[in-house]
C-alpha cells in the first residue's frame, strides 16, 4: 500500500469519527438528577400555631398573652409541658361538644370554670313514683361534697425586688407590655423572684436575648435586650442571682426589659416592686 493511499484511509477514518462525536446523544443516565425545590411549609389555620425549633409551651403562651395552664388544657399537653417542632396548637379554648360551653384550666384563685350555656335551665329531676307495696321507701343520697380547691403547685410571690440598678425610661402602658430600665452595658441582671426557668432563648421578635422566670401558677417575669444569658431552661433560681448580661435596646441604648405577668396578661411591675 502506498503512502498516499495509507493517509486517505487515515484521513476518512479520522472523518468517520468526528461525524460520529456530532451525532452522539448525552448519557442521560449519567447526569445529576434535577433537585426539586423542597415543599413550602403550610401556614397555621386561623387561631392556631405551629412549633418551631425552640419554642416551649411556656414562650408560646408568653407570645399570645396567654395563660399556660390553659394553653396545655386546650391542646392535651401533659403536666410536663413537652411539645415537639411542627405540632399544631390552638390558641383559644374549644366548645364541649354537644354543650355550648368553653373548656378551660382549673385555676387555684377562684378563676373561670366550664359552665352551661347562660339562660340554659337546669336538668329535671324526676318525681318519684309510687313504691310498691311491702317494698321499703327509698332512701335519699347526701349531697355530693364539692371537691376541694386546687392549690398551687408553688407558693404565690409574696416580695419582689428590682431586676437591676438604673432609672425607668420606659413605664407601664401606652402599648408596651413592660418597663424599661436605663443601665450599663454588661451590668447584672437579677432574678426579681425565686423560681424557675421556663424560657431562654431569642426566638421571640423583639425582645433579644430573653429569659422568662415562673414564681408560681400565677406569675411569671420576663427580661429582655440581655448581652448575655447566664441561665438555661430548667435552671432553678434565687431572688437576687444574676442571671444576664445587661445589654442594648432597639435605639442601642443600654437598657433591661421587664415584664410582670399574671396569668398570662402583663400587669404594672410597680405595682410589685418595692419603693426606691
Amino acid at each position: 500500500m502506498t503512502v498516499a493511499r495509507l493517509g486517505t484511509l487515515l484521513a476518512a477514518a479520522a472523518l468517520v469519527a468526528g461525524c460520529a462525536d456530532l451525532y452522539r446523544w448525552p448519557d442521560r443516565m449519567s447526569q445529576p438528577p434535577a433537585r426539586r425545590a423542597a415543599p413550602a411549609a403550610e401556614p397555621a389555620p386561623q387561631g392556631h400555631y405551629v412549633v418551631k425549633p425552640g419554642d416551649t409551651l411556656y414562650s408560646i403562651a408568653f407570645r399570645n398573652q396567654l395563660d399556660y395552664r390553659e394553653l396545655a388544657v386546650w391542646n392535651d399537653v401533659g403536666p410536663d409541658y413537652r411539645i415537639s417542632v411542627g405540632q399544631v396548637l390552638r390558641l383559644s379554648a374549644p366548645e364541649i361538644a354537644g354543650t355550648g360551653s368553653i373548656q378551660t384550666a382549673p385555676m387555684d384563685d377562684g378563676g373561670p370554670v366550664a359552665t352551661a350555656p347562660p339562660g340554659s335551665a337546669p336538668p329535671p329531676v324526676a318525681a318519684p313514683g309510687p313504691s310498691a307495696p311491702g317494698t321499703p321507701p327509698p332512701t335519699t343520697a347526701p349531697p355530693a361534697t364539692p371537691p376541694p380547691a386546687r392549690q398551687p403547685e408553688t407558693p404565690l410571690v409574696t416580695q419582689w425586688r428590682w431586676p437591676t440598678r438604673g432609672t425607668v425610661v420606659k413605664g407601664f402602658g401606652a402599648g408596651g407590655k413592660g418597663i424599661d430600665i436605663a443601665g450599663e452595658v454588661g451590668q447584672p441582671v437579677h432574678a426579681a423572684a425565686a423560681g424557675k426557668v421556663v424560657y431562654s432563648g431569642a426566638a421571640l421578635k423583639g425582645y433579644g436575648e430573653l429569659i422568662i422566670i415562673k414564681h408560681d401558677d400565677l406569675h411569671l417575669s420576663a427580661y429582655g435586650y440581655n448581652r448575655r444569658r447566664l441561665v438555661g431552661e430548667g435552671a432553678t433560681v434565687t431572688a437576687g442571682q444574676p442571671i444576664a448580661e445587661l445589654g442594648l435596646g432597639p435605639e442601642q441604648k443600654p437598657a433591661l426589659h421587664f415584664e410582670i405577668r399574671r396569668k398570662g396578661k402583663p400587669v404594672d411591675p410597680a405595682e410589685f416592686l418595692p419603693a426606691r
